[in-house]
């Protein structure tokens, strides 16, 4: 393999990464055989995502969510094939519409099959919001969904043939794994916690794990993702436009945040880079207390940050949802910055600066 490497400068091998260009050539290890991947690159596109030997084709889960509607926009702005995985084609036509995406294919669950068959990568991201208030049902279904969308993917990917089988699976998960605390660090190493948010992450995680062992499996665990069209930051902006804005509960609670350029830019790494594998915090390596991310925003919109949220009213709006934001885990990308992800908004205050500009 070294020898290898050392007469090809601008190759490397690779049993996990399948771009439509590679060429398979045998590799004898012993009495053994196996397939060895060659994937060659030119100095001109290895920088160059979108050359023709680096296209990808990429099915993705949840593609009609705030993250994943962000990832579609960047896979097919740099050429690669995207098939949008959904329940409901109609709906995810209106979101990606032909004269704006061409190319793009919209697959219903019958037909994910097809769609998964011959992809370079799978990308799940499905799963009903958590940022309601939770009934049993909400709960059943927060986790059921998440389960439910990760086996069928992984089934599919276990019954298709060697040739046709994705190299990647990249799948979602939460930093809520980790549980909550005011005075721990979590890293990738970290244990579970032992609250619901906590065991609904372990078996979307463990739903995962059942992918065939040939599969590279990254399993991102999501902060909370800042952008301006969705997620927690979308809820927020009204209220403090409206000087009602403030610290939620005692303020003190951690917030493990990434910015939403920053998360595609994870999943997009992850996607096409053989070295991502196992469990990846997707968080940006600054988290800050809940009141000085309400403090920055305050001051960013240039509105007053004081009137605080009681624990009393978020429980009344959001009954025992409001775990989700009343407590907090500090979480490190330790991971991504051992693999030399460059963060592009590594500190709360730009980022917020970043979102409310555009």
């Amino acid at each position: 393999m070294e020898v290898l490497r050392a007469t090809l400068p601008w190759c490397w091998s690779s049993s996990i990464s399948k771009p439509p260009s590679l060429q398979a050539i045998p590799h004898f290890q012993g009495s053994e055989s196996r397939r060895l991947r060659l994937w060659c690159l030119s100095k001109q596109n290895e920088s160059d995502p979108s050359s023709k030997d680096n296209q990808m084709v990429v099915s993705i889960t949840g593609a009609t969510g705030f993250i994943g509607r962000r990832l579609v926009q960047r896979l097919h702005s740099d050429k690669h094939q995207v098939r949008v995985l959904t329940r409901s084609k109609s709906n995810a036509q209106l979101i990606f519409p032909v004269n704006k995406f061409p190319g793009i294919v919209v697959a219903e669950e019958p037909e994910w099959i097809d769609n998964i068959k011959g992809s370079n990568a799978v990308v799940n991201l499905a799963g009903t919001p958590i940022s309601t208030r939770w009934s049993p049902e909400i709960k059943k279904d927060i986790k059921e969904s998440r389960i439910r969308v990760t086996s069928k993917v992984v089934n599919i990917i276990n019954n298709l043939d060697a040739d046709t089988r994705p190299s990647a699976l990249v799948s979602a998960t939460a930093v809520g794994y980790y549980g909550t605390s005011e005075t721990r660090v979590f890293d990738e190493k970290s244990p579970s916690g032992n609250d619901y948010l906590a065991e609904v992450c372990r078996e979307w995680e463990a739903s995962a794990l059942q992918v065939n062992k040939d599969v590279r499996l990254v399993r991102i665990r999501i902060g909370v993702v800042l952008g301006k069209d969705g997620g927690a930051l979308a809820k927020m902006i009204p209220i403090f436009m409206m000087f009602a804005g403030g610290p939620i509960g005692t303020g003190k609670q951690w917030f493990s945040w990434i910015h939403l350029d920053d998360i595609v830019n994870l999943i997009y790494e992850a996607i096409r880079n053989p070295a991502y594998e196992g469990i990846i915090n997707g968080t940006a390596p600054n988290p800050v207390r809940l009141g000085e991310m309400c403090d920055n925003l305050g001051d960013v919109l240039g509105r007053p940050s004081w009137l605080p949220v009681p624990d009393f009213a978020l429980k009344a709006v959001l009954g025992e949802g409001a775990s989700v934001v009343l407590e907090g885990q500090k979480v490190l990308p330790v991971r991504a910055k051992e693999l030399g992800f460059m963060f592009k908004y590594p500190y709360i205050r730009d980022a917020l600066k970043s979102i409310l500009s555009s």
